[in-house]
């Protein structure tokens, strides 16, 4: 033991080699590093080397869903892209004439009704004496003038069943007529007289059977050779509906007894062959 050492005090302690300085100095406290060795900083702390790990993080949960969040706001919406205007005007469309406008629309008849008389209604013509109207024929000056000077028509004989034409003088049967009608009108009363009701037939030119020869009369009214009846004086032999279909289109009265019906029609033909 040294003399020169103060009993009751502790002894310098000795310094560890140079190798194992830090180590050293990492096992004292900073009281004890304040205390041996005044002059030196403060021991830093070493940093963690980059090659370890970082600890693990705990796992954390995200937070549930609010019911009353809000939804994320609608990023603006950009203009369309337009492609750059050039400075120069784009060039004038050529002149173009102006369209015609549609033709209009073809008028179509109406449809007549049931019972509705068809005035004017134009329909082929089914002799060359007769207008385009229905029961309608042409003036007696009109037929003159165009050389139709006699008026023929089909009859059926009733006993020997044969057809054949039979033509009548237009200008003497119109004469025939005329003179009946002059000394009889007012005699008759808008009634036709027996011999235009019940019509006297004519003998047939084949067998000779005498009052056997009728008209043939065509299905469709439309068709019926007016003015043949009326020279032959055979109107009577038509039908009711016969004779309504002409007073139906000659603007007379439809009703009435079958000798009113057949007064009308003769009156009519008249009329029309006398304009």
């Amino acid at each position: 033991m040294n003399n020169s050492e103060e009993p009751g005090l502790n002894p310098t302690p000795i310094l560890p080699s140079k190798e194992s300085m830090e180590s050293f100095l990492l096992k004292l406290t900073p009281f004890q590093r304040m205390i041996y060795f005044p002059n030196l900083p403060p021991l830093r702390q070493s940093l963690p080397s980059s090659s370890s790990p970082p600890p693990p993080q705990p796992y954390q949960l995200p937070p549930p869903p609010s019911p009353y969040q809000q939804p994320p706001p609608t990023p603006p919406r950009q203009p369309p892209l337009l492609p750059p205007l050039s400075h120069q005007p784009p060039p004038p469309p050529p002149h173009q004439p102006p369209s015609p406008p549609p033709p209009p629309p073809p008028n179509q008849p109406r449809r007549a009704r049931r019972g509705q008389r068809k005035e004017g209604v134009i329909f082929p013509i089914p002799f060359i004496w007769a207008t385009d109207r229905r029961a309608t024929v042409h003036s007696l000056s009109h037929l003159l003038h165009n050389r139709i000077f006699n008026i023929f028509g089909d009859v059926e004989c009733k006993g020997c069943k044969k057809k054949f034409q039979m033509n009548f003088n237009l200008r003497e049967k119109f004469s025939e007529i005329r003179i009946y009608i002059a000394e009889n009108k007012d005699t008759m009363r808008d009634r036709a007289p027996p011999c235009w009701n019940n019509p006297t037939l004519p003998t047939c030119v084949h067998c000779n059977q005498e009052k056997s020869v009728i008209p043939v009369i065509a299905e469709k009214r439309k068709n019926i050779n007016w003015l043949f009846l009326f020279l032959g004086q055979m109107i009577g032999c038509c039908t009711l509906k016969q004779l309504r279909y002409f007073c139906k289109y000659t603007n007379n009265h439809l009703t009435g007894a079958k000798n009113r019906l057949v007064y009308l029609t003769y009156l009519a033909l008249y009329q029309q062959l006398d304009a």
